[in-house]
């Protein structure tokens, strides 16, 4: 990604996410929670929540869905394995997504600027992911940290979403 994809404000810092795969997962409650066992979770996250299973990191975005974000190895194939014996929808995607680290004292304003989740840790605490618009666009948040988000939008999104959150950034620096 290039640095053209990062914001740097007093208080805000959106870096882009390099390397690393997406999956989509959709299908029935027991195979995603199948799909967890099968890497050593003793089960799916709940709704809206996360799960860290090696270098795997499952997001319950969906009653039937889980994005799973990986290193540049993709899914283990203990996983693979697994959802070849149950009918499911497994579907990269890598290309049609990136990625930001969102960091900085002024980012819970920032953010507030751009979408309408309360993201105070009582509401929105770390390991909590969900889609939500940012502006105009939709993505998905996750919060990784007290003081950190990941977000993620499809690509054709980028430049956007670099343009809002630079704006909302600058107006959360006065």
């Amino acid at each position: 990604m290039s640095d053209a994809l990062t914001v740097s404000r007093p208080g805000f810092t959106a870096t882009p996410v390099r390397g690393g795969r997406r999956f989509s997962l959709q299908g029935r409650a027991a195979t995603l929670d199948g799909t967890a066992k099968s890497l050593g979770l003793a089960e799916v996250p709940a709704m809206l929540g996360t799960a860290q299973a090696g270098k795997c990191t499952l997001l319950r975005l969906a009653p039937q869905e889980l994005l799973i974000i990986t290193d540049d190895a993709g899914l283990p194939g203990k996983v693979t394995d697994y959802l070849v014996t149950i009918p499911h929808s497994l579907v990269e995607v890598s290309d049609r997504q990136v990625g930001w680290t969102l960091a900085g004292e002024r980012l819970r304003d920032t953010l507030a600027a751009l979408s309408p989740l309360d993201m105070r840790a009582r509401s929105f605490p770390v390991g909590r992911a969900t889609r939500t618009l940012f502006g105009k666009a939709d993505g998905m948040v996750w919060r990784t940290s007290e003081d950190t988000f990941h977000l993620e939008v499809w690509r054709s999104f980028a430049p956007y979403i670099v343009a809002m959150l630079d704006a909302a950034a600058l107006d959360a620096a006065w």
